[in-house]
């Protein structure tokens, strides 16, 4: 079989490379990679490949980077592949129509959560944040509208209290390869696949940076799923004497006070009901770190209000 992937960030970084190791063990083919355009980034804001683009050079795999499928000359490139089946991972871009109808078989979008369940672009932070106790991997087939085609196959994945969006990241990125292999059979024996249901939709949008600021006055369970849903990035955070600290892991913990009160010397503060002991924190400019090595000649009094 002849595929195309299609992918932009770390998680399809790692669906593109085990699909590489099981394409060619099975005698398929990826004769093309689609990715983002490479953005500038860093301090000396260079120009830098995305992760999926990087591995394509890599492995000397023809690689595509369009701004959009507008043009007649990307949609005509994309056909010209003569792809059996397209793979679609966290690409970034909507895909028109022809580009969906051009592969032999379509397009296949395996999405990070158990839909119609977080519809969109930020499903594993949007799980944390909710509270939700577990999510998964679908394997879907692409429709015109936002991620509501039929699911081939799934994998669930619980959320646990400790579970931060970067672990849940990689948990959901490793460990694809089975249901999308059994998906693409599906597909090639003419299997249905199930249609999603109408109750229960959800959409998972964009993380606002306006979200990021830790408000206290929220219940104890609502900043810890903050803290841990937007960790490692964008980071939730608070300021203390003008200096913004992320925080990056946290608990749920027994305690009482003004929300935004530090309670103690191990940086419990309060909320709105209850409280959270904040476990791992970032200064600007300086490494994640243990808030008890945070503590080392940085002083947050007992009694503070963040």
């Amino acid at each position: 079989m002849r595929f195309i992937f299609m992918g932009t960030p770390d998680l399809a970084r790692t669906i593109l490379s085990d699909l590489h190791q099981w394409s060619a063990g099975q005698d398929h083919e990826i004769v093309g990679v689609y990715s983002q355009p490479p953005r500038r980034a860093g301090r000396g804001k260079k120009t830098v490949p995305s992760p999926v683009h990087a591995f394509a050079v890599e492995h000397n795999l023809p690689v595509f980077t369009p701004t959009n499928f507008k043009s007649i000359e990307d949609q005509a490139a994309f056909a010209g592949l003569n792809a059996d089946i397209a793979i679609v991972a966290a690409y970034g871009l909507i895909l028109p129509k022809v580009i969906l109808d051009a592969p032999k078989y379509g397009c296949l979008n395996v999405h990070g959560s158990l839909l119609p369940r977080w519809r969109g672009a930020a499903p594993i932070q949007r799980a944390i944040m909710a509270g939700d106790t577990e999510t998964g991997v679908n394997i879907m087939r692409m429709e015109k509208g936002l991620d509501t085609g039929p699911v081939y196959r799934s994998r669930i994945i619980p959320i646990l209290t400790e579970t931060t969006a970067g672990r849940l990241h990689d948990q959901l990125a490793a460990g694809n390869m089975d249901i999308l292999a059994g998906s693409i059979d599906d597909v090639m024996a003419g299997v249905v696949p199930t249609p999603q249901s109408e109750d229960g939709v959800t959409y998972a949008s964009k993380i606002d940076k306006a979200e990021a600021r830790i408000d206290w006055s929220r219940t104890a369970p609502e900043v810890d799923q903050l803290i841990r849903g937007i960790s490692p990035f964008p980071g939730a955070w608070f300021e203390y004497e003008g200096e913004r600290i992320k925080v990056l892991r946290s608990q749920q913990i027994d305690g009482a006070g003004p929300a935004g009160t530090v309670l103690d010397d191990v940086l419990t503060i309060a909320c709105g009901t209850s409280a959270v002991q904040l476990l791992e924190l970032q200064r600007a400019g300086k490494k994640p770190v243990a808030a008890a090595d945070l503590l080392r000649g940085f002083t947050i009094p007992k009694g503070t209000i963040l």
